[in-house]
């Protein structure tokens, strides 16, 4: 049983750095934490069945690929290599989404200064491309995980943006289109694949 968790353990650390994941991230993927993935890739323990599954389901594998004798295993120590450099795709969500803004309030100081103009509807603009940025990167590094939401957020974004560019002529209307327009975001992420 020793030899086969760490036969497991050296699968699950080549695989994971191969996909350049973090212990959190693919703790997240599996809803396990991080200290749990650890010790399954320090030999101490090792994964039941139906995450065995889901593991190979994230690797493109099947379940007897990562139970396969592998000899480079060497273990690990508890607080990983020190080499290995990991970032969070949070902090790098977080690092884009405050760029976008940055960005915004410089174009806003400039055209300020410079033109004597106030634009606010910079900001307006923003709003949409933070969120298709989220969307990208959320779908990168969480697996697309709560996107519906992020897409209906978009689509009232945009119809918000529109409308504010048009704010003098008041087309309230434009949020009529709202409640057809989510609906069908909703519908489409939940459309299934039949199993033949």
């Amino acid at each position: 049983m020793d030899e086969l968790k760490l036969v497991v353990a050296s699968n699950l650390i080549k695989l994971r750095q191969a996909a350049g994941m973090t212990q959190a991230e693919l703790g997240e993927k599996l809803n396990y934490s991080d200290k749990t993935v650890s010790k399954w890739e320090r030999g101490e323990s090792i994964p039941d069945a139906y995450v065995l599954t889901r593991l190979a389901e994230i690797y493109g594998l099947t379940v007897d690929e990562l139970l396969r004798s592998n000899s480079d295993w060497k273990p690990m120590d508890e607080k990983g290599p020190a080499s290995e450099r990991t970032f969070s795709s949070n902090v790098v969500t977080l690092v884009a989404i405050v760029g976008i803004w940055t960005m915004a309030v410089i174009m806003f100081v400039v055209c300020w200064v410079a033109m004597d103009q106030v634009i606010w509807q910079i900001f307006a603009s923003a709003v949409p491309v933070t969120l298709v940025t989220w969307l990208v990167l959320n779908s990168v590094w969480n697996g697309g995980r709560h996107n519906m939401l992020i897409v209906m957020a978009l689509v009232a974004a945009i119809v918000t943006l529109v409308f504010l560019l048009l704010l003098r002529w008041n087309p309230w209307q434009l949020f009529l289109i709202l409640i057809p327009a989510e609906l069908l975001v909703f519908l489409c992420f939940h459309i299934r694949r039949r199993k033949a």
